[in-house]
């Protein structure tokens, strides 16, 4: 994965955009100046609203929306330019970061057709109370849902909840304190750590973890105080932690895997906090994925072709060739027959690991990579974000034939369904417009269907 030196935490990744849309001379709105995926006003602008004035002037409801207002509060009815015109423009000249510069014309007639227009899961739900910020531009997998009114997100050197039904933001970790492991035992390799800058993030089980731009690892119990281990996993220069999954083994064994740019995938056993695998790769290693039986591992990285790995001994197994740059994010099926996984050439790949000679079906993004993906718990839908602006929900039960696209302005930090599949949350990063939308299930009716 790219590599830089980040002194700057919050909005790291404006530093790699500058192809901001140009309107006339008299809009200073968005200025000329802002980078791609920042929504961030001029100090001075009239439109600027007042962040901390209000939960109900920051907010929006779903009634709201009905009634005409932005989801995300932004005032088109001030601004110089409409809100289609905008999207219009940012659908041109945004650029997608590429690693390998391949040829992709072909790529399009490979690609799936989505029926879009679809409605799975409505707005519900957007605050600014709290916001999503990133560190790296290439890993978005900083928001989790452990139930349909509790979220959690990075917000700069913290992690928040967010109870979305109380409409209450909770901080739960610190990480620009020192932070001291509470277990200590003989031959525990746990080391006090501060000023950590969170790259990756899972909540699973009443646990919450961790990985940190200097490759650090921080495991909490959600229902005990402080932190229960922390380290640094190597002193390699570029070591971030680029994923971290939390997983069960086949005997029941809960387990955290992580994914480094060190070309390391290390295994740790929860009760005790010990290393108990390592597997060494030949590129950095952006993301993994365990499959819902324990048994196969999923390894994405610095190449156009994944591994299907045995997850007990890290040996490739199979592997995924048909992508046409660098990997970010995987998601397995819970019948744990297919996988998939996102790229930088804008696709979604599915496999069906009974036959990996060639992909299941391939799915395109709007505008760039897709480097979050997500299935509901009973395998229902499929939800896929890119960078920017836009998420996807596919009916898997269709096929993948059918289509829901959510359409916003600003970085996706971001997605998470609730376990009950009922709501689903993104988090958005910008300055002014960072805040967490919830989508809540449509029921669904069969009769509908027949009838249109």
């Amino acid at each position: 994965m790219a590599y830089f030196q980040n002194d700057d935490l919050e909005y790291v990744v404006n530093d790699y955009y500058d192809d901001v849309v140009e309107f006339e001379e008299d809009n200073d709105a968005f200025a000329d100046n802002q980078p791609r995926g920042s929504l961030e006003m001029e100090e001075d602008s009239d439109f600027e609203d007042d962040f901390d004035s209000s939960k109900e002037k920051t907010d929006t409801s779903a009634l709201e929306a009905r009634n005409g207002k932005d989801i995300q509060g932004i005032p088109w009815e001030r601004l110089n330019f409409t809100r289609d015109k905008y999207r219009e423009a940012r659908l041109k000249q945004y650029k997608n970061y590429e690693s390998l510069a391949r040829p992709r014309q072909d790529l399009e007639k490979e690609c799936f057709q989505v029926e879009r227009g679809k409605t799975f899961y409505d707005f519900h739900y957007n605050t600014r109370l709290v916001k999503s910020t990133i560190v790296h531009f290439q890993l978005r997998n900083l928001l989790w849902a452990t139930s349909k009114h509790d979220v959690y997100l990075v917000q700069n050197f913290s992690v928040m909840h967010w109870n979305s039904l109380l409409r209450r933001g909770t901080e739960v970790l610190n990480v620009a304190k020192p932070i001291v492991p509470t277990e200590k035992r003989p031959g525990l390799l746990a080391r006090p750590l501060s000023r950590v800058q969170i790259s990756t993030m899972a909540v699973k089980e009443n646990l919450l973890v961790a990985g940190g731009f200097q490759g650090e690892l921080i495991c909490k119990h959600m229902k005990q105080p402080g932190v229960a281990f922390c380290s640094k996993l190597t002193t390699d220069e570029n070591a971030i932690t680029n994923a971290v999954d939390i997983f069960r083994n086949p005997t029941g064994s809960m387990r955290v895997m992580t994914a480094n740019n060190d070309a390391q995938v290390r295994v740790f056993d929860i009760e005790k906090f010990a290393c108990i695998n390592q597997f060494s790769f030949d590129w950095s290693v952006n993301n993994t994925s365990v499959s819902p039986d324990g048994k196969l591992l999923a390894v994405l990285g610095d190449s156009a072709d994944c591994l299907i790995a045995d997850a007990q001994s890290g040996k490739a197994v199979g592997g995924l060739k048909g992508h046409l740059d660098y990997c970010f994010s995987s998601a397995w099926h819970p019948d744990g027959r297919i996988l998939a996984t996102g790229n930088q050439d804008t696709t979604c790949r599915l496999w069906d690991i009974r036959n990996l000679s060639e992909s299941l079906a391939v799915l395109k993004g709007r505008m760039g990579a897709i480097r979050a993906i997500k299935f509901t718990s009973d395998g229902r839908f499929m939800a896929m974000a890119e960078p920017a602006d836009f998420v996807h929900i596919i009916d898997t039960q269709s096929g993948y034939a059918k289509g829901q696209e959510i359409d916003l302005f600003g970085e996706i930090a971001g997605i998470s369904f609730s376990p009950d599949t009922e709501a689903l949350f993104v988090g958005v990063a910008d300055r002014t417009y960072g805040s967490i939308l919830e989508f809540n299930k449509r029921p669904y009716n069969p009769y509908q269907e027949l009838v249109f």
